[in-house]
């Protein structure tokens, strides 16, 4: 077993390394270049300076994830910080042991450090061991507080080495090295479920919805069949949640905004859902994705990851696309046509990001969209390009455009694009997906693959119409009678 602690600085790094046993100590930037050239399993511990969407930390767990290595935090421990629900969610899972730790304080209030599943005081290893299974993130703080007699979690915040007081080094290096010594790490408790009933999250305000009314109906219709009941619900309905067996996002998903939310409590809450947010974690980050496909060595456009300090005097072929990592639906993909537009729109994405993705520009008249769900081709389309435009959506004056669509019988499909779309999945997960594929002179290359794809009344349904409905609710059907 493979143990790297990734830290943000050189500060640290050197402290690290003369303290820490069976472990290698590595920069994020070191840790993200990926000349490591690992053998076996891998645990990564990541203890930057900032966890945030699109800052070096986030991307440290997020590609340790895309290189089959274990982060800890993982990004959706990450995510689990930033949201009230799952926060509440652990609160009330260990409410009766927190109170009880510590119901010798006099005051309201209580702030717990947790060092790889320690507190600098002994009498709150067990509590603080709790807590570290839930998240799994080496380095937290715990925000309690006590209120009609009981105590309650009322945030968690990640830190970093440079948070933890030096009086306490002494402590956190023997939790590291213990931790590191044993080589034990809890795995989280699922949950069981026995009612049939489905929540479908639609949003009806949503501008491009990946699925039209005809299809909710349709869904809505094939769950009936299943004897299972589907009930529309919206973004401000997380607390039915529970009321539900199953939950089907059909709405545009975000790590950052309440579509995530809404997987991560259906998770936590035993939910069979789809999509599940390390899909959605996986599939938004495009960064992710390029350095999955390059590990398993699958076939896409030139690609090159670039940060603020890149020359990028090193472009000299033009065009080249221009892409935020977390760009959905054709927004925050630009295309550049000479250097001083790549320096000026590089310089517009690196405001919220510190990594962008430059690509070749791939002209084609079409993309293929294959779907698969289970790791099973489930349909697939022809996308054109929209009039006038090189990408299938044209955004322009505050109006939008798409291009046609062709829905194309699974057994038309090229076998190489086919064979990609499944080979790609595989390494995802066994969700729902849509892959995008351009055809070059003969060659196939993975352009990205989505959560949540498009499937629309009359377009991806247009060759097995009711059995794409049905296929999909019978997925949701097995892995309920599976639990």
């Amino acid at each position: 077993m493979n143990n790297i602690v990734v830290v943000s600085g050189k500060p640290e790094l050197s402290i690290l390394r003369k303290e820490l046993r069976f472990c290698t100590v590595l920069t994020a930037k070191d840790y993200l270049k990926d000349e490591l050239n690992l053998q076996g399993k891998t645990r990564v511990f990541n203890l930057c300076n900032d966890y945030s969407y699109c800052k070096k930390g986030y991307y440290v767990s997020l590609l340790a994830e895309a290189r089959g290595h274990r982060p800890f935090p993982s990004v959706t421990s990450i995510s689990d910080f930033h949201s009230h629900d799952s926060i509440r969610l652990i609160s009330e899972n260990i409410s009766d042991a927190l109170s009880r730790s510590l119901k010798d304080l006099k005051s309201d209030g209580f702030e717990l450090s947790i060092y790889f599943g320690k507190n600098i005081a002994q009498k709150y290893d067990q509590i603080a061991k709790q807590i570290f299974n839930h998240l799994q993130t080496p380095l937290m703080r715990v925000f309690c507080h006590r209120k009609d007699d009981a105590w309650h979690i009322k945030g968690i915040k990640p830190i970093s080495f440079k948070d933890v007081p030096q009086s306490h080094y002494e402590k956190l290096i023997g939790s590291v090295n213990e931790f590191f010594g044993s080589g034990d790490l809890p795995q989280r408790k699922k949950s069981h479920i026995s009612k049939y009933d489905l929540a479908i999250l639609c949003n009806r305000a949503e501008e491009i919805p990946p699925s039209n009314e005809g299809a909710i109906k349709a869904f809505v219709s094939a769950a009936k069949e299943l004897r299972m009941s589907a009930e529309i619900i919206g973004p401000k309905d997380i607390g039915h949640l529970s009321r539900f067996d199953a939950l089907f996002i059909r709405e545009t998903t975000s790590v950052s905004d309440h579509t995530f939310v809404f997987a991560r409590k259906a998770e936590l809450d035993g939910l069979v859902v789809i999509d599940d947010p390390l899909s959605i974690l996986r599939c938004c980050n495009k960064i992710f994705l390029h350095d999955l496909l390059k590990k398993q060595k699958l076939s896409v456009p030139e690609t090159t990851i670039i940060y603020k300090d890149t020359d990028l005097s090193t472009f000299t072929r033009f065009p080249l696309v221009i892409k935020k990592p977390d760009s959905a639906f054709s927004a925050g993909v630009k295309k550049v046509n000479a250097p001083e537009e790549l320096s000026r729109q590089t310089a517009e994405y690196f405001k919220k990001s510190d990594l962008l993705i430059v690509q070749e520009f791939m002209k084609t008249d079409f993309d293929w969209r294959i779907g698969i769900l289970d790791n099973r081709p489930l349909y697939a389309c022809k996308y054109y390009m929209a009039r006038d435009h090189w990408q299938i959506i044209k955004r322009m004056d505050g109006k939008t455009s798409e291009g046609n669509a062709d829905s194309v019988p699974i057994n038309m499909v090229p076998p190489k694009a086919l064979q990609l779309a499944i080979e790609v999945c595989k390494k995802i997960g066994n969700g729902l997906y849509g892959v995008d594929i351009k055809e070059k002179n003969g060659q196939f290359f993975i352009i990205e693959v989505n959560d949540n794809p498009s499937i629309d009344k009359g377009c991806e349904d247009s060759v097995s119409g009711k059995g794409l409905y049905r296929e999909i609710m019978g997925t949701f059907l097995r892995r309920l009678e599976a639990r």
